[in-house]
């Protein structure tokens, strides 16, 4: 062999060498990292800030809160929020079954995500009734009946509801949405 023939032979050698030994490194720059996708819901005041909810409320006063989702899912997604009505003995979704309330849906949003993309709405509501008979309930301006009573609570000193918000996912295999087992709520005192 000549010598140009040993440096060329000397150099791919060199540079296989190289490329094996930083091969851990360039694995992990090149290769996107993995984790498990997530949703997110939330709500948020009138200032849009995570204070100032609303909870001592009067009959047909208007009050305006913010629902919001977050898609980390890694794929496109689409989504239905579930708004439901209660009083302090109705049941709320369980978290350890997966399992939606079984309570009637009041209101409900329908969007579509992208990965990494978020919505958010202002809701407005107004309850109308007295405080131990909530009859109908306001939102976004339509009025939808909920005839749901409530029980003194001597132990708070009121009359107590809840609205709360179900994320649902759409399960393409299923063909149909799927509680997602992520639920916020507000309490709302009506003692006036």
């Amino acid at each position: 062999m000549k010598l140009d023939e040993f440096r060329i032979l000397f150099l791919v050698a060199g540079l296989v060498l190289t490329l094996i030994a930083a091969s851990p490194v360039l694995s992990l720059i090149s290769l996107p990292k993995s984790g498990e996708g997530f949703s997110e819901l939330w709500l948020l005041g009138p200032e849009h800030k995570a204070e100032d909810y609303p909870f001592n409320v009067n009959n047909m006063t208007q009050y305006r809160i913010y629902v919001g989702v977050g898609n980390q899912l890694g794929e496109l997604a689409y989504y239905a929020v579930y708004v439901k009505f209660r009083n302090q003995t109705q049941e709320l979704p369980n978290s350890t079954a997966s399992e939606p309330s079984p309570l009637d849906t009041t209101y409900e949003f329908h969007l579509v995500l992208s990965d990494r993309e978020v919505w958010e709405a202002p809701l407005t509501f107004a309850i109308e009734g007295n405080p131990g008979l909530v009859q109908n309930i306001s939102i976004n301006d339509m009025v939808f009946p909920v005839n749901c009573t409530s029980t003194w609570d001597s132990d708070r000193n009121g009359f107590y509801y809840q609205m709360f918000f179900e994320l649902w996912l759409y399960n393409t295999t299923m063909r149909d949405f799927q509680y997602h087992n992520r639920f916020v709520g507000l309490w709302l005192n009506m003692t006036g």
